[in-house]
C-alpha cells in the first residue's frame, strides 16, 4: 500500500463511516479536556512532616505534594493528550497575581491572595520547565508559596475560577476545577461568605464546570465533607448529569513520617479522575419486554492506550508544519483521477463483481434502529470465559428520554444481581451497525480501601459470538497429570498469589508505553537520558526463588519420576541422540510416490474451486499446483487462493 493510501485524512475516515460497524469512538476520544488545579496554600497545607528514618517517610508538605501531582499530571497530558489545557491557581497566597496583573501593579486587586502560578493552556516544554523549578528548587518555593495572613474569599477563588475557564477554555466540551485542600470548613462564622461561595459554585455549575474535591485529613481531624463542601461540589456532571459519579477519599497528611506518602495518595485521587467521563452513546433505549422501554447511557471504563500518532512536518520554511495527507482514487489502466461520485463499492461473487449504490448499501446493512431488545434470561454460570471476543460498555440509566429508567434499570440490576441471572439482548449500537447478541451482565459497586467508590453499580454489555466466530478446537491427546504431581504443584500456586488474589492494572504500567513517553519527554525538555525502562512487570526472582525455590525443585523431581513411569507404562523411549556419522543425518531424498500423494490434478482443483473450497487445500499444495501452471507462487494464503480463483475465472 502506497503512503498516499495509507495516509489517509479526517474528511476520508468520514466518508467511510456507514463501513463502519463499531461503536464511533471518534468524538469521545477527540473531546477536549480543561483542567485548572486550585491548590490551598495555608500554614497547615505548608507543614511538613516530621523527620523519620523510614525508607518509606512522607517528606512532602501536602501543598508541596499536589504541585508535584500536577507536574505529573502536566508531564503525561503534554504528550498522551497535545490538545488539552491545563492550569495551576494558588489560593491563601500573601502574594496577588492573575493575567498580568501584579500586586505592585495597582491599589486593588481583582482576585486577592489568588495567585496564578500557570494559565490554562495547552502546556508546552516552558510550562513543565517551570513547573519543575518551583517544584524542585526549594528557594523559589519559599517566595512564592507564603501564606496570606487574612482568610481567602471562597467566593472569589470560585469567581476567578470562571473567569479563567470563559476566557481561555469557552468551547471545550469538558473543563473541571480540580480543588485541593485541608480546610473542611473555610467559612465558619460568616454565613455571607458562605452564600456567596454556593452562588459562584452554581455559577460554575451552569457554565458546564465540575468542581473535583481532593480533601487531606489532618493528624486528629478527619475531613468533614458536608461541613461547607456539601454546597459547592455537586454529584453529577452538568454536561452528563446522569453519569455515574466517584468520591474522591480524603488523602492522609501523615504525622508519623511512616507509612503511605501523601504524594502517592494524591497521585492516585488524581490519576483517577485524569480522563474526563464521556458517554460513548446517549440515550439508547433499553426495551425490558413489550411496551416497556427505558433510556441508558454507553460508558468505556477500560480503554488500550497506545502512543500519540506521529505526523509528517514540513521542515523548509522558516518554521516546521505539519503536513496533511490527501488520498487520491486513480483508474488502473488511464492513471485517470476518479472522483468519487464516479465510484461504486463492489464485492466478488462467484468471479463477479457485483457494484452496489450507497443507498443500496444502506438499505443492505439495516436492521433497525439503535436499540438493546432484552430476548430473555439464563443463569450467570452459562457464560464461558472464551465468549468475551470484544470490549464490554458500562451501561446507566438516563432519565432524558423515559422518566423512570433509573427506577426499572436499578430493580433489574438488583434482580440480576440476587438471582445470578444474565440477560440475552439484541443490540444494534447506532445507525448501520451490524446487529450483536450480547448479555447484560450485572455488576456490584466496588470501594476501596478508604471506603471510596473504585467502581459504580451498574451493568456491562458484553458483545457475545456468532456461529461464524467460533473456530474448531485442535484434536489434542490429552495426558493427564497424576495427583502427586498436581499436589506438589499446589504448593507453588498458593505461595505465588497476588496481593488480595487479585490482579490491579493501576500497579502496572504499559512499559513501552511509559519508555515512549519517557523519551520523549527527555528530549523536549533536555533532560538526562535514562538508562533503562522502569518495567514493573519484570517478575522479582529473587523473592519467588525465596517464597517457592524448595517446592520448585521438589515439583522438578517428581516429574521426572512420573515421567519415566509414564513412558514405562506407554512403551515410549527418550530420545535418541543424533547418529555420529555425518553422512546418515543426510535426509533421505523423497520418491515420486511420495512426493505426489498430496498433490491435486486439474480436475480435482477445478471440482474444488466449483464449491468454494479452495481455500481448505493447504498453502504447499496451493504453490505447488501454481508452480505447475508456471503461476507465481508468493504471497500468504489468501493471495494464493485468489490466484488460484482468478485462473479459472479467466479461463
Amino acid at each position: 500500500m502506497s503512503d498516499s493510501q495509507r495516509w489517509t485524512s479526517r474528511d476520508d475516515e468520514a466518508d467511510d463511516e456507514d463501513e463502519d460497524e463499531e461503536v464511533d469512538e471518534t468524538g469521545y476520544k477527540s473531546a477536549k479536556d480543561a483542567v485548572l488545579f486550585a491548590i490551598d496554600v495555608s500554614p497547615s497545607m505548608l507543614r511538613a512532616p516530621p523527620a523519620s528514618n523510614s525508607k518509606k517517610a512522607d517528606t512532602d508538605s501536602p501543598t508541596s505534594a499536589a504541585l508535584k501531582c500536577a507536574y505529573a499530571l502536566m508531564q503525561q497530558r503534554i504528550i498522551s493528550n497535545p490538545n488539552d489545557m491545563m492550569g495551576i491557581l494558588l489560593f491563601g497566597t500573601e502574594k496577588s497575581k492573575f493575567h498580568g496583573e501584579e500586586q505592585t501593579s495597582r491599589g486593588g486587586l481583582t482576585y486577592p491572595h489568588c495567585y496564578l502560578l500557570a494559565d490554562l493552556d495547552v502546556p508546552a516544554a516552558e510550562d513543565v520547565k517551570a513547573l519543575r523549578s518551583l517544584v524542585e528548587d526549594e528557594e523559589e518555593s519559599q517566595s512564592v508559596l507564603i501564606p496570606s495572613k487574612e482568610p481567602v474569599s471562597m467566593a472569589n477563588l470560585l469567581f476567578c475560577a470562571n473567569q479563567i475557564f470563559t476566557t481561555k477554555a469557552p468551547n471545550f466540551a469538558s473543563r473541571r476545577l480540580f480543588i485541593v485542600t485541608d480546610n473542611d470548613d473555610p467559612h465558619k462564622q460568616d454565613k455571607a461568605l458562605r452564600s456567596a461561595a454556593t452562588i459562584r459554585a452554581k455559577d460554575l455549575y451552569d457554565l458546564g464546570v465540575i468542581i473535583e474535591l481532593f480533601p487531606i485529613s489532618q493528624a486528629g481531624h478527619q475531613f468533614d465533607r458536608e461541613s461547607f463542601y456539601g454546597d459547592i461540589i455537586y454529584g453529577s456532571s452538568p454536561t452528563d448529569p446522569d453519569a455515574p459519579t466517584a468520591t474522591a477519599a480524603a488523602a492522609k497528611a501523615s504525622s508519623t513520617g511512616d507509612g503511605i506518602s501523601l504524594l502517592n495518595s494524591l497521585l492516585s485521587s488524581i490519576n483517577s479522575k485524569s480522563v474526563a467521563r464521556r458517554a460513548l452513546f446517549s440515550n439508547l433505549p433499553l426495551e425490558v419486554g413489550p411496551g416497556l422501554k427505558i433510556s441508558v447511557k454507553g460508558y468505556i471504563i477500560f480503554k488500550r492506550q497506545e502512543p500519540a500518532r506521529s505526523c509528517y512536518i514540513w521542515l523548509g520554511g522558516e518554521k516546521p508544519q505539519i503536513a496533511k495527507g490527501i488520498t487520491t482514487q486513480m483508474a488502473e489502466d488511464t492513471a485517470r483521477p476518479v472522483e468519487k461520485v464516479e465510484i461504486k463499492k463492489a464485492y466478488k461473487f462467484g468471479g463477479e463483481q457485483i457494484s452496489f449504490t450507497a443507498e443500496e448499501i444502506s438499505r443492505i446493512r439495516y436492521f433497525g434502529d439503535p436499540t438493546i431488545r432484552i430476548c430473555g434470561f439464563k443463569p450467570l454460570s452459562l457464560l464461558p470465559v472464551w465468549a468475551s471476543l470484544k470490549q464490554s460498555t458500562f451501561i446507566y440509566p438516563s432519565e432524558e428520554d423515559f422518566v423512570g429508567s433509573t427506577r426499572v434499570f436499578s430493580a433489574l440490576h438488583q434482580k440480576l444481581l440476587k438471582d445470578e441471572k444474565m440477560a440475552v439482548a439484541w443490540y444494534i449500537a447506532r445507525k448501520n451497525a451490524a446487529p450483536v447478541i450480547a448479555a447484560i451482565i450485572p455488576g456490584a459497586e466496588k470501594v476501596g480501601e478508604n471506603e471510596e467508590q473504585v467502581m459504580p453499580p451498574g451493568m456491562w454489555l458484553v458483545p457475545l459470538p456468532f456461529a461464524d466466530d467460533i473456530r474448531q478446537n485442535p484434536e489434542l491427546s490429552l495426558v493427564r497429570a497424576p495427583d502427586s504431581l498436581t499436589d506438589s504443584m499446589r504448593k507453588v500456586v498458593q505461595q505465588l498469589q497476588l496481593p488480595k488474589a487479585q490482579y490491579d492494572p493501576m500497579k502496572y504500567p504499559n512499559p513501552a508505553l511509559q519508555w515512549h513517553y519517557r523519551i520523549l519527554q527527555t528530549l523536549a525538555l533536555n533532560e538526562e537520558m535514562p538508562l533503562k525502562p522502569e518495567d514493573k512487570t519484570v517478575p522479582k526472582y529473587k523473592q519467588i526463588d525465596k517464597r517457592v525455590g524448595e517446592y520448585a525443585i521438589d515439583w522438578g523431581q517428581e516429574l521426572e519420576t512420573q515421567f519415566s513411569l509414564w513412558q514405562k507404562e506407554h512403551g515410549t523411549a527418550t530420545k535418541r541422540a543424533a547418529p555420529s556419522d555425518a553422512s546418515s543425518a543426510v535426509k533421505k531424498p523423497k520418491t515420486a510416490a511420495e512426493s505426489s500423494k498430496h498433490d491435486v490434478d486439474d480436475s480435482k482443483m477445478r471440482e474444488l474451486y466449483n464449491a468454494n473450497n479452495v481455500n481448505k487445500l493447504t498453502v504447499p499444495i496451493l504453490k505447488g499446483w501454481l508452480t505447475s501452471k508456471d503461476l507465481p507462487s508468493g504471497g500468504n494464503k489468501s493471495v494464493l487462493v485468489e490466484r488460484i480463483e482468478g485462473y479459472f475465472e479467466n479461463k
